[in-house]
This record gives C-alpha cells, structure tokens and sequence, in this order.
C-alpha cells in the first residue's frame, strides 16, 4: 500500500461515523451569502509575479515534525505580515497535525483585518460533508486529489463547492490525471511535484504538466519550493502561483521569501 492509499483508506475510516447526507440547500446557504474580498482564484490571478498560498503546516509524512505551533493563527499572522495571497490550512490530524478547529481559528483571525486572505481547506476529501464543514469554517477553496478519487465522487465534490460558492484546486502529478481533471471544467489545477506515492519531490513535474494546461486554466506548482532560484524554475515553466509549507513555516520571517517571488517578472 503505498502512502497515498494508506491516508485515503484512514480518512474514509474517520469520518465513516459522521456521514450524512448533505442536502443543495445547506450548501446553498453558504454560496448565496455575501463575502467581502476576493475569492481564492481571484486573489491569486491579481497577484503580482508568483502568487504565492502559505500553508500552516505543523508535520508531514515526508518531513517529519516541522514547526512547534500551538495556535494555528499566529502563522496566519505571519502571512499576513508577509502579504502572502492566500493562506492553506491543513485540516488532517493524524498525518500533518491540522485540525478543523486550526481553520475556524485562522478564518476569524482574517476576518478582523482589513485585507482579508482568501483560505484553503487542505484535507484528503471525500464527501460533500467536508466541503460544507470547510464552508462552515470560512473556507473560500477547497483541495480535489485527483488520483485519490474515483469521478463520480470528485463530481459529487465539485457540485457540492459551486452550491457552496468555495473554488477548486485540483490538484494532479502526472499527465493522465492531468487529462482527468480538465474533464471537470477546472477553473485552477495544481501540479504536486511530490510524488503522493512514495513522497519524493522533484519539480521537472511542474516544468512537464504546466505548459500543458489551457492557458484560461490558473496553474499552481506546490511543494518543493524552498528557494528563489525554485520559485523561478517554476514561473518560467508557466506557474501563476506557488503552495508552499515547510520553506515558510521554518523562517521566522517569511516576508523576504514572498516578496521575492512576487517580485518576478
């Protein structure tokens, strides 16, 4: 089994006790409702150079323990200071240390400023529940792993977002899950270039797949960026935005690392 299979297989496990069914009107409510600044895509697609998502991340199956974080809202308070675009929260608990808790703290933090960050809900999801949980919690976006998926139930999840008024990041690692996702209609695809499998890293996949996504598609390369010099790899193979976790969770100041990728051109 490998790491991918392992996590899925745990995720159906745990939220098996909670499973309802989730009605158009209860995602509906939360689509309808007004929202104040930009949602996800659009954050993203005005941001200058590489925009760039922060991800809170406590740990990983690859890295290990990353960071000590007893309030998931003082690294939001980072990435606000460092005028990241939009913010990826973690919701895992059991592999990454994340909570739904870690996302309701982040999503009141924001709201009480002034320029509010557009927030991912990045979890392993399998049930329309979780994107309304995810709505609940002041989410704009919501993850769609396409190889953990089977397409009825990605279906399912992309209808459940649109009512819910939450955007999409589908998120892909090789060509044929690349040509699965665009039968979706895919408004922003990312490019893991960590292989979910056996958790190596390499971002000749970003430079592979991201020239082949339509151009009115938002390209996102995520994970194994951790230097500029990453960063432009990445933005001349055609990125528009960069996922980044364990680089900006271990500086203590992140500004400078942000500002340099929005400062490519």
């Amino acid at each position: 089994m490998d790491k991918l299979t392992e996590i899925m297989a745990h995720k159906r496990e745990e939220i098996a006790n909670r499973l309802r069914p989730v009605s158009e009107a209860e995602l509906a409510r939360f689509g309808d409702r007004p929202r104040t600044g930009p949602g996800f895509i659009e954050a993203l697609a005005q941001a200058p150079g590489l925009g760039v998502i922060a991800e809170i991340k406590r740990r990983s199956p690859s890295a290990g323990q990353i960071a000590e974080l007893p309030v998931a809202e003082e690294q939001a308070r980072k990435y606000l200071n460092a005028e990241a675009d939009a913010i990826s929260v973690l919701t895992d608990e059991k592999y990454f240390g994340g909570s739904l808790k870690d996302l309701w703290a982040v999503t009141d933090f924001l709201g009480d400023h002034r320029r509010p960050i557009p927030c991912l809900r990045k979890d392993f999801m399998v049930h329309p529940l979780q994107v309304l949980e995810a709505a609940e919690a002041g989410a704009r976006c919501i993850l769609i792993i396409v190889r953990a998926l089977q397409d009825d139930e990605i279906e399912r999840l992309r209808d459940a977002a649109g009512l819910a008024g939450l955007d999409i990041l589908y998120e892909i690692h090789t060509a044929p899950e690349l040509e699965r996702a665009l039968r979706f209609e895919p408004e922003m695809i990312g490019v893991n270039n960590r292989d979910l499998a056996r958790f190596r890293t390499d971002l000749a996949f970003s430079e592979e797949l991201i020239p082949q996504i339509p151009d009115d598609v938002l390209p996102v390369s995520e994970s194994g960026i951790f230097t500029i010099e990453d960063g432009i790899r990445v933005w001349e193979a055609g990125a528009k935005a960069v996922l980044i976790g364990e680089a900006l969770m271990k500086h203590d100041e992140p500004e400078d690392f942000v500002q340099e990728l929005h400062n490519l051109e």
